[in-house]
Formats: C-alpha cells, structure tokens, sequence
C-alpha cells in the first residue's frame, strides 16, 4: 500500500459516518459482551438445584435483569452521545451541561428511590432473605415482623402474624434479623414449686428427652434431643427450670408446644408440682 492508498483510507476513516458506524458497532458489540457477563452472573446466583431452586431463580433474574438493564442504558447513552460528537455542527457542551443540571435535580427528588433500590440490589445480592422467610426489621420509626411475602428492589411486602401486609421500603431497613435461615432455638422455662428436688426434676427431663429421641414427628423438627441448661431464674413463687433445643426454623413454635405437652403430662405422671400464679383480685366499686 503506497502513500496515497494510506492516505485515502486516513481520509475515509475520518469521515463523519464511518466513525458514527463504527462507534455503534463497538457499543453492540460490548452489549454483547455485557450480556454474556451477566449470563454467567446469574448461573452463578441460581447455584445448584434444591428445594429453594423456585426462590433462587427469582432472586437471580430480579438482580441481573436490573443489573442488566443499567449496562445497557449506559453503554447507549455513552454510544449515542459520542456518535452526535461526530458532527461538526453539533456541539455536546451545552447538551452534556443541560443533562448534568437536570440530573442534580433529579437526584435530589429522587433520592429516596435510588437508595431503596440500591439497598434492594444488595439485599438480593447478599441473599439477606427471601419470599417465605419469617423476618423482622428494624425501621427508623418502629420494628416490623412477618413472612416475606413479595421482594422488589424497591419495597419489601410483610404479611404480619394478624393477617396485616406492611409494604416497607428496603432504604428504611435498618436490621433485618432473618428466623428462617440455618437453624433456630426452641426455649421453654419449666416452672417448680421450691420444695422440689432439682436433681429430681433434672433426671425427670433428661429421662423425657431420651425417649423423645424415637419420635419420627420430633426428630424431623430438631437437629438432637432437647436439652436441660438448669434453673434459669429463682421466681417469686417458683423455681424456673430452662430447656433449650435447635430445630428447623419453620418449626419452633410446633416444638415448643409439643415439649410443653409431653413435659406438662410427665410431671403429672411424677406427682411433680407446679405453683399455680393466685389470680389477681380486683376490688368492688364504689
């Protein structure tokens, strides 16, 4: 190639519309590339198969749609802009000061909106909890508790144990404490009048326990047998007696109940009293 070619395709590159065309050609071909970025992103939150496999795929669709959608209208702003550029009597300035104007104001009004999604893109990503968790949360006005039942990158749907959906924006989350994940703890406080033998009552539960050990319903709800810490407390008419045990999550009210049974008809059984608390007495009028 002798001077004059080199020159010729110098002089073809420069021309406005090969450059406009080349510009958008490297903006789709990095979308592309974004999108195969985002691809392996989301197989790697979708995880392997399980029986949380439904929630996992929400979770990554929600995430790498959002994530998607950004990088998209990034990279075609970017694209377009740079392709206006490329005219000689289109000048960017003014257009760039405009937009950063109109972007501080759209900043301040919508500040509240950026920080409740950016704080739903984390909770998704974290995977600080899900639809069917049994969450509370504490808000800068008060704490709110209840099962997830919907979670947006803008607003998480709480249906309270009175039947009550609080719609809570994920930028008011202060601390969510999560009951649903990894394992829970089961407690009831045995209550015994104080002439009892607590070494008695100790051999009473632990004897109790054992056998509970070959309860198909109780041994698929806790991870070991309950357990006895001791006296938990030296009421005013009673001794309290704690008994702790791990178990599934969904499953500590069931196994609380269910302990207060068995441990309430054993020490029946053993002729082991328990103080009954007098009623209050409320005075006659006038």
């Amino acid at each position: 190639m002798g001077p004059m070619d080199l020159l010729a395709a110098t002089d073809w590159f420069a021309r406005p519309w090969v450059r406009m065309a080349i510009i958008l050609a490297a903006a789709v071909l990095v979308t592309l590339l974004s999108r195969l970025v985002v691809t392996r992103f989301r197989k790697k939150l979708e995880g392997t198969a399980s029986i949380t496999q439904e929630l996992n795929l929400q979770r990554a669709t929600t995430l790498t749609g959002a994530l998607s959608t950004a990088l998209i209208v990034v990279i075609w702003v970017l694209a377009i802009l740079m392709a206006l550029g490329e005219f000689n009597n289109f000048h960017l300035g003014p257009l760039l000061a405009s937009a950063g104007v109109a972007g501080v104001a759209l900043g301040f009004g919508a500040q509240s909106l950026v920080k409740d999604t950016l704080s739903g893109f984390f909770i998704l990503l974290e995977n600080q909890f899900g639809v069917g968790d049994n969450v509370e949360v504490q808000t800068p006005s008060n704490r709110v508790a209840g099962r997830v039942e919907s979670l947006t990158l803008r607003v998480t749907a709480l249906r309270a144990f009175d039947g009550a959906l609080h719609f809570v924006p994920n930028g008011n989350i202060l601390v969510a404490s999560n009951r649903s994940k990894g394992w829970a703890r089961a407690i009831i406080d045995v209550r015994t009048a104080y002439d009892e033998d607590v070494e008695h009552l100790r051999s009473v539960l632990e004897e109790l326990f054992e056998e509970l050990k070959g309860d198909r319903t109780l041994s698929e709800w806790i991870h070991e047998a309950p357990n006895v810490l001791g006296v938990e407390r030296m009421g005013q008419d009673a001794l309290v007696m704690r008994v702790i045990a791990d178990t599934r999550p969904s499953k500590v009210m069931d196994v609380e109940r269910l302990l207060r049974e068995r441990i309430t008809r054993r020490l029946v059984e053993r002729g082991i009293k328990v103080p009954v608390t007098p009623a209050t007495t409320v005075p006659p009028a006038g």
